[in-house]
């Protein structure tokens, strides 16, 4: 869980910096940053299926 609090601001920083330098990227990066928000979301759980 504490990875996912770091890796957050660290890809919504990245996200921020790309719309900034490129506008016409907003709908890949805002697709992109669901999608790793989603997969790190899920991460705990799919460890936890196996046991």
């Amino acid at each position: 869980m504490d990875n996912m609090l770091v890796i957050q601001p660290l890809v919504a920083l990245i996200a921020g910096v790309l719309i900034l330098i490129m506008p016409r990227l907003l709908n890949y990066v805002v697709a992109i940053y669901l999608i790793i928000i989603g997969v790190l979301g899920l991460w705990p759980q799919l460890g936890s299926l196996g046991t």
